[in-house]
């Protein structure tokens, strides 16, 4: 079949096995949650569910001095999360001369924004929630807010950030890892001891650090968000779909205006859709058994 006299098979080149996996890997790394994030295995259904430690073992001494010495009975207790795989959806125009135009790599020049439009996304999604599936748990950030793991901001930012690590401890968990805004390696540059040097060697100072910049991140809402980043589990459903668009208008989600007009303006458009899905476990543990415990904290702007 043709496309305004493009064969289908030109675009078919566009996207195969390879191609998909390079969307995977790609916004794997693009996206800035992802990456500091736990990796299940990909899902092959749209739903999977994850068996969560709710109760803990109990062991016991013996008391052989009674008739019989009998062993006391105890039991672990699970209760279910999913991951629900849900899609994202970018469409991206192409001209149709550029298309037709063999000199010109294509694929190298649609894949990198199809990688940053999908990690952009899912960073918004997963950190603040915004236009997140019903699906989908609450964003990063209002979950720490409902946990009420939040730091209030202080004087001093490396105060700030043990704080934030201890309510992380205090939960049973241990803290591996910083996300935030670009803002921020200003602030871990700026952490001086009481001779103006910079604080070296720490074990603050050797977290992983994460700085989102494409744009989700709101330094006015949150400085940081820190925590056991192995608890942020995803997975991704493996199959990369896609069509070509020839005779459809594209408008903007936000306003319905029309953007493309794909007929009157010669040109195709590639819609690629991707699945995934994310959630907290927050299994009980050893030193925090209570439904308050959280491995994540954040540090919250002072309000003037």
């Amino acid at each position: 079949m043709a496309v305004n006299g493009i064969a289908r098979t030109d675009v078919d080149t566009l996207i195969d096995t390879q191609v998909a996996n390079e969307i995977f890997e790609g916004v794997v790394r693009e996206s800035k949650v992802l990456s500091m994030g736990r990796r299940l295995p990909n899902m092959t259904s749209d739903k999977t569910k994850l068996r969560i430690l709710d109760s803990l073992p109990i062991a016991y001494f013996v008391d052989e001095s009674t008739k019989n010495g009998r062993k006391n009975v105890t039991k672990m207790a699970w209760k279910d999360k999913f991951i629900n795989a849900e899609e994202i959806a970018v469409i991206v125009p192409i001209k149709e001369n550029l298309l037709n135009d063999a000199s010109i790599d294509i694929w190298a020049q649609v894949r990198p924004r199809l990688i940053e439009a999908i990690a952009k996304k899912i960073d918004d999604a997963v950190i603040n929630g915004d236009e997140k599936p019903t699906s989908w748990p609450e964003g990063l950030l209002k979950q720490v807010e409902t946990a009420t793991a939040n730091v209030e901001e202080g004087t001093n930012f490396y105060s700030d950030v043990n704080d934030a690590m201890v309510k992380v401890e205090e939960s049973g968990y241990e803290v591996n890892g910083v996300l935030g805004g670009v803002g921020l390696k200003g602030k871990f540059r700026m952490l001086l001891d009481t001779t103006g040097q910079p604080i070296q060697n720490t074990e603050i100072d050797a977290l992983e650090k994460s700085y989102l910049d494409n744009g989700t991140w709101d330094k006015e809402k949150q400085e940081l968000v820190l925590g056991d980043f192995n608890q942020l589990i995803y997975a991704i459903r493996q199959d990369v779909t896609f069509k070509v668009l020839d005779q459809a208008i594209i408008q903007d989600p936000s306003t319905d205006e029309i953007v493309y007009n794909l007929a009157q303006e010669d040109m195709v458009a590639l819609r690629v859709t991707f699945r995934m899905g994310w959630n907290i476990p927050n299994p009980v543990n050893a030193l925090n058994e209570t439904a308050t415990r959280f491995p994540f904290a954040g540090i919250k702007k002072k309000v003037d």
